[in-house]
């Protein structure tokens, strides 16, 4: 047969072999480089409410009394400094499952001054990433702000307010309260908008309280719609301690996040925490109850984005040593004070992390 074959296309039978090796060679080739994994860079970007971060200097203008190493806590230098360190050990793991240098982006909450972060980047377990922050020292009645630290190897700021959550629209006495801070910068190439609140506190109770937090998620809403004026394939990620949980009607109403992808619209907040929350997971508990107040939210860009980065996954971050072991919060996040006592801990509050990821050339 293969000699007919030759005869007709006037080759000879080992030209003909070679051709043929030549080709199933060159088939193998093509299948096995279409076959071959994409590769991506991964980025991760994180929230972590630290827990009455606060110096051992006292402010006249705050109420910081209580943390003084006269006052109600006993908050020594040393007690001061182990909490440092214990908070620079988590956020030196944070990430590094999946990336070495941890998060790009953290946002904070309940931090006092910029004093608390520049010891706070300093600490040997995570002084080599050469943390930057961004800050402003806001109006709430406990002296304690948010914040944005980002490593500058990846991400350039350009922009940065504070906006002020006004609360005396409502009924309420909620008190002055944390401002919500909004950063804009490069992250490696993309840019991205990144909005940190914490909003008030259910003190009073849930739904008594929820008329304030409304008032904050709105001011975090007009910053999305302002952004989305300008933009509509903004790259937002608004991040921070909610003190309400992904079915809250000031995350799904006032917000609008939306927990199903098909369901986005193009000026949509993705929420991946949804599922999380529905099988009982959580980022902080109270009286048995577990509550995922600590949310990253994510406009539509960050699903639909094929060449820059894009949403990958996330994760409460829970790790073991994070868990106290025992006594009245056995199973709860191992926090700094167990009453006034001084426990060693890190924080009442889980860190929260989502990962980008970018197909590489």
């Amino acid at each position: 047969m293969l000699q007919k074959l030759c005869s007709f296309v006037g080759i000879n039978a080992d030209s003909m072999k070679k051709l043929f090796t030549l080709f199933i060679c060159t088939w193998v080739i093509i299948t096995n480089l279409f076959a071959q994994k994409k590769s991506y860079n991964i980025c991760a970007v994180a929230f972590y409410n630290f827990e009455n971060l606060f110096d051992t200097v006292d402010a006249p203008y705050k109420f910081d009394e209580e943390f003084l190493p006269q006052g109600a806590y006993a908050y020594t230098g040393e007690v001061y400094h182990q909490k440092l360190k214990n908070l620079a050990q988590v956020i030196s793991e944070i990430g590094t499952d999946l990336t070495p240098d941890g998060p790009v982006i953290l946002g904070t909450a309940e931090i006092e001054n910029g004093t608390v972060l520049q010891d706070l980047i300093a600490q040997p377990a995570i002084a080599q990433r050469g943390y930057q922050y961004v800050w402003f020292d806001g109006p709430d009645s406990r002296g304690i702000d948010v914040a944005l630290l980002y490593n500058p190897n990846y991400f350039k700021v350009l922009f940065a307010q504070a906006h002020t959550v006004d609360l005396n629209g409502s009924e309420l006495k909620g008190g002055a309260t944390r401002d919500i801070l909004y950063v804009n910068g490069i992250l490696m190439g993309d840019t991205a908008h990144f909005i940190v609140g914490h909003w008030p506190s259910r003190r009073g109770g849930e739904a008594a309280s929820a008329p304030l937090r409304a008032i904050a998620a709105h001011v975090c809403k007009n910053i999305i719609d302002s952004l989305f004026a300008v933009n509509e394939q903004s790259k937002i990620i608004l991040m921070g301690d909610l003190n309400d949980d992904p079915v809250s009607p000031s995350v799904t109403k006032v917000i609008g996040a939306e927990s199903h992808l098909k369901k986005l619209s193009p000026k949509s907040m993705y929420n991946p925490w949804m599922s999380l929350y529905k099988r009982g997971r959580g980022t902080l508990a109270y009286q048995d109850r577990w509550n995922l107040f600590d949310q990253i939210l994510l406009s539509t860009p960050w699903i639909t984005d094929t060449k820059g980065w894009r949403f990958y996954k996330n994760e409460v971050f829970r790790r073991q040593y994070l868990v106290s072991q025992f006594g009245r919060y056995k199973g709860y996040p191992l926090r700094s004070f167990d009453g006034n006592i001084w426990q060693n801990g890190y924080s009442d509050h889980f860190p929260t992390v989502v990962y980008l990821v970018k197909e590489k050339d």
